[in-house]
C-alpha cells in the first residue's frame, strides 16, 4: 500500500508569511487553436511537502541540486506524538529507534491546511543532536518547519546541517499510522536553489 504524504498544491495553498504563493498561466490552449495545453508555473520551492538544502539557512553551503539522493529513499519510521510545542528527547525515549536512519514525526499540530498555522510543533536542537548520534540521516515533520514560526536563530536547521542530516517539511501524515515504511521523497535537481518540492510517499513493507 502507498500513502501519498504530499498535500495538494493549488493557488490557495498557504505558504510561509511573505513567501510566494503558487500561480500559473496558460501560455498555450487547445481550445484557442494551439496544438497543446502548456502552462507556466511560479511558486516558492518551500511549498507543500518540500526538502530544504543547507543553503537555505547557511551561506556557502550546498544547494538542493547538489545533495545526494539516497537519504530521501529507503526504510523510514513514522513516530506519532501528541503535538508538543517542541519535540524533545524525552518524548522519544520510549521508542525503539535502534537502526532507524529516517524518522518522520506525525504531530497533528496543523489541523487546517487551508490557512498558515500560527503555532505548530518544531524540533529542539538537542533532539537532533541525539538523533544524529543514533545514525539518523533524514528527519521529516508534518509542519511547515523544523524550527518554530518566530525563530530567528534556526537552531534546528543549523543542527541538521552540522550533522549532515537532510529534512522534509510540510508532510501530510493524517492518514498514516505510526510504524515502519519505505520512504520515497526525491527533490528536484534544481541548481543553485535553497529547496525543492517533493512528491513524498510512504510504502508499506512486505
Amino acid at each position: 500500500m502507498i500513502y501519498d504524504i504530499s498535500p495538494p498544491l493549488t493557488p490557495e495553498t498557504p505558504v510561509w508569511p511573505g513567501d510566494s504563493r503558487l500561480s500559473y498561466v496558460w501560455s498555450c490552449e487547445r481550445t484557442k487553436g494551439d496544438s497543446v495545453n502548456l502552462s507556466t508555473l511560479t511558486t516558492t520551492p518551500h511549498i507543500g511537502a518540500h526538502a530544504d538544502a543547507p543553503l537555505h539557512s547557511e551561506d556557502g553551503q550546498p544547494a538542493i541540486g547538489e545533495l545526494p539522493l539516497d537519504p530521501y529513499l529507503g526504510p523510514c519510521r513514522v513516530v506519532e506524538l501528541a503535538a508538543p510545542p517542541l519535540i524533545e528527547r524525552r518524548h522519544l525515549e520510549d521508542q525503539n529507534l535502534a537502526g532507524v536512519t529516517r524518522i518522520v514525526f506525525k504531530t497533528g499540530s496543523v489541523r487546517n491546511r487551508g490557512t498558515f498555522p500560527e503555532e505548530f510543533t518544531a524540533i529542539e536542537r538537542s533532539t537532533i543532536d541525539w538523533l544524529a548520534d543514533l545514525g539518523v540521516r533524514l528527519v521529516g515533520i508534518d509542519t511547515p518547519s523544523v524550527d518554530p514560526l518566530d525563530s530567528t536563530t534556526l537552531e534546528a536547521h543549523h543542527a541538521l546541517n552540522h550533522h549532515g542530516i537532510v529534512n522534509l517539511e510540510g508532510l501530510d501524515l493524517e492518514a498514516v499510522p505510526a510504524g515502519s515504511y519505505e520512504l520515497i521523497a526525491l527533490p528536484l535537481r534544481l541548481v543553485g536553489l535553497d529547496a525543492s518540492p517533493v512528491r513524498a510517499v510512504l510504502r508499506t513493507l512486505g
